[in-house]
């Protein structure tokens, strides 16, 4: 018997999925309980796993975008497999076709001339009586996808001349030029990132943070405290707590807008920006306020690795209510940081550098950090922002007396 491996659903407002990689090759044996691929939505990537054991028959390929449910491949159980599998090839085999005719190209697409329509594309293509020949594909080799079907009837036949009179420079492809298709995940980030300068008044504030006693603690507690808790102690804890602090003093800066609407969230959920392969995802630290500094960083360092590993969950990356950047992991010295949407505000850390600095009318070389606070004006006065960013450098510059730090 022939069980179908379907796309599953990641989440209630996710429609699309793509195929990352596939663990198994076309062909091989597997059995129950095997990593048979990975998918990625526009927010997180997910593992789907043998759920029968036999011979794995691929029908898509790495690349494809599916809507949910549909048959990526078939487990035969009935049928050995191989142990060394070939290259993957279609499912099914067509007919040979003569010379003219389109020939059949992995996952049921069809190719008609250079360009390959996959099946729903193909579909929609004959309901709509259009022509292949005039659309152009956006999926992995020039594949036409539905979406490509979409976006050429939305722009109607004015609007997409079959060929057009000069390229432009934009997308002419030059010798030593390499073209490679976005990731549903960077597609995403783009869009949110455009979403929140089209749709929020994004101002930024600056202040900078003497380090000095923060780097201290930390110089006379690292063992002690990773001992302890078996975590290093970051600068994430203090960032984490001061932040906290200055959400509680200034509430607005921890809310949205909704419609007409102010939403004041009552509770902390701190979203921290990390670097990956795949781009830049923001997985939360939910009920941070109720965390030790110990909880924070052991939760953010297993958040991290999640996000490395491409393990993180929806639920891993949705709901938070405020943002940390760390650019100075990169060596930022300065920036101004995107809004998260919805949120109203996100902090930006930077690389911590000596400079002079006046201190009890002598001047001192100092470990300084600019600090930047990127808000929604619509909803955050410039007061309130201020307010905000200096509550944060108070609490960073005494992390003994105003965040209580011990270990």
């Amino acid at each position: 018997m022939k069980h179908p491996v379907v796309t599953p659903s990641v989440g209630e407002s996710i429609t699309e999925v793509s195929i990352l990689k596939w663990a198994k090759q076309n062909g091989q044996a597997v059995k129950t309980g095997d990593l048979l691929c990975e998918i990625e939505s526009d927010k997180a990537t997910v593992e789907i796993v043998a759920e029968f054991s036999g011979a794995l028959s691929i029908l898509r390929q790495p690349g494809e975008r599916l809507p949910i449910g549909e048959k990526i491949a078939e487990i035969d159980d009935a049928a050995t497999g191989s142990v060394a599998a070939s290259t993957p090839a279609p499912a099914k085999s067509a007919p040979a076709p003569s010379a003219p005719a389109p020939m059949a190209a992995a996952g049921g697409a069809v190719s008609a001339g250079p360009a390959v329509v996959m099946p729903a594309a193909r579909k929609m293509i004959s309901e709509q009586g259009l022509d292949a020949g005039s659309i152009s594909g956006s999926g992995k080799g020039g594949r036409v996808t539905k979406g490509d079907v979409i976006d050429h009837v939305a722009r109607g036949p004015v609007q997409t001349p079959a060929r057009p009179a000069v390229p432009t420079p934009a997308v002419t492809d030059r010798p030593g030029d390499r073209r490679v298709p976005m990731t549903m995940l960077r597609q995403r980030i783009a869009e949110r990132l455009v979403q929140a300068q089209h749709t929020a008044a994004i101002l930024t504030t600056f202040n900078e943070a003497d380090m000095t006693a923060i780097m201290a603690l930390r110089a006379q507690h690292k063992e002690a405290f990773k001992a302890k808790h078996g975590v290093n102690l970051g600068f994430m804890g203090f960032f984490t707590k001061a932040c906290i602090s200055a959400l509680k003093a200034v509430p607005e800066v921890n809310a949205t807008i909704d419609g007409r609407d102010m939403v004041y969230h009552d509770y902390f959920d701190i979203g921290v920006a990390v670097g990956t392969e795949r781009g830049l995802v923001v997985p939360v630290v939910r009920g941070a306020d109720q965390m030790s500094f110990a909880q924070i960083e052991q939760k953010i360092t297993e958040l991290g690795q999640k996000g490395r590993d491409g393990k993180l969950s929806i639920t891993d990356l949705s709901g938070g209510t405020f943002t940390i950047s760390n650019g100075g992991v990169y060596g930022s010295l300065l920036s101004t940081p995107i809004l998260n949407p919805p949120q109203s505000g996100i902090l930006g850390m930077h690389k911590i550098q000596e400079r002079p600095m006046v201190v009890n009318g002598k001047i001192e070389a100092r470990p300084m950090m600019y600090l930047a606070l990127s808000y929604d004006h619509r909803l955050i006065d410039g007061k309130g922002a201020v307010t905000f960013l200096v509550h944060v450098k108070e609490c960073l510059e005494d992390p003994v007396g105003k965040l209580g730090f011990s270990i």
